[in-house]
């Protein structure tokens, strides 16, 4: 079955490669890249998109801009982990295609309502602003969205303070309203996607691919790598939002368990932070499926067959 999905990212070296096995798998029918401002600003991160679609000879997707602000707070991005560019290592391509004339949410929305209810997939891997946004603008979408499965969170520990992760403290408001919304959610966070490294022999295999898209991914992942190794301590760097697509292109690839997931607004550590109930200790109902334990080989298989095959020309 061919899984139609739209993703909205902040490109972002893990976005990228979330782009480029959505476009590269025949399991997924990628039907629009929408942006948001996060781990740079929505100028920097769009022509990152652009620049991704042009190497991967995705033509034929339509990309929009979206929100550059979060809904509430002020605006954080992640240069030391992206670069100045939200892209840094490898040397951009021009566009080439233009960028779609809509924001972001109004294509969003337009797809959505336009489309037999039950069949478009939403995967956010950055902050949750345009989703929610559009939630707000049209909120019959939530009944038309077939889920949601997103980049953010934690059960254990933040990556950006002690409690948050990154996506969910940009702009926590517009995640809680995701994970409020009476659709089905899965939540990707770093429980899981810090099991998705990119170790050395990963990124041997994308290389003897040998062609620009698999040089590019390489150059990727050599500064990805670098900071991560620099700032976080890994060996290896964890290609988060890629974990999200792999979820549509084979179920098996994660594990979930279900459990109520709120967003924390107002503490004074813990902003940000997502509480995972797993054993329904506050006595709401489960509303997310949250991901726990990924076949890491199926992950990589995948990637490297998409990567292959928009190398080859074969799937975009």
């Amino acid at each position: 079955m061919v899984e139609r999905m739209i993703i909205d990212c902040d490109p972002g070296h893990d976005d990228a490669l979330a782009i480029i096995l959505a476009a590269g798998s025949p399991n997924i029918d990628l039907i629009a890249i929408t942006t948001v401002a996060g781990n740079q600003t929505a100028e920097k991160v769009t022509r990152n998109a652009l620049a991704v679609c042009a190497v991967a000879g995705i033509l034929t997707v339509p990309v929009a801009q979206g929100a550059s602000v979060p809904l509430v707070r002020a605006q954080r991005v992640a240069p030391d982990i992206h670069g100045e560019s939200g892209l840094d290592g490898p040397v951009l391509p021009e566009a080439q295609i233009e960028l779609d004339p809509r924001h972001a949410v109004t294509l969003i929305i337009d797809e959505i309502m336009s489309n037999e209810p039950g069949t478009i997939t939403l995967v956010p891997t950055g902050p949750l602003t345009n989703i929610a946004m559009a939630m707000k603008l049209e909120p019959r979408i939530v009944d038309r969205v077939k889920r949601v499965i997103l980049m953010g969170g934690s059960y254990t520990r933040g990556n950006t303070t002690p409690a948050a992760e990154f996506n969910i403290i940009a702009d926590p408001e517009a995640a809680h309203a995701v994970f409020a919304g009476d659709w089905p959610v899965t939540m990707v966070g770093l429980d899981l996607t810090h099991q998705a490294t990119a170790d050395a022999d990963v990124v041997a295999r994308i290389a003897a691919i040998d062609s620009p898209l698999s040089a590019f991914v390489v150059e990727i992942l050599a500064f990805f790598g670098s900071t991560y190794r620099e700032v976080q301590g890994f060996d290896a760097p964890p290609v988060h939002d890629l974990c999200c697509v792999a979820k549509l292109v084979d179920p098996a690839v994660f594990e979930t368990e279900d459990a109520f997931v709120g967003v924390e607004l107002t503490g004074t550590w813990t902003t940000g932070m997502t509480v995972i109930d797993f054993t329904n200790l506050l006595g709401e109902k489960a509303n997310t499926q949250v991901a726990t334990t990924l076949d890491k080989d199926l992950l990589w298989n995948m990637t490297i067959d998409a990567i292959s095959a928009l190398s080859k020309g074969t799937h975009a």
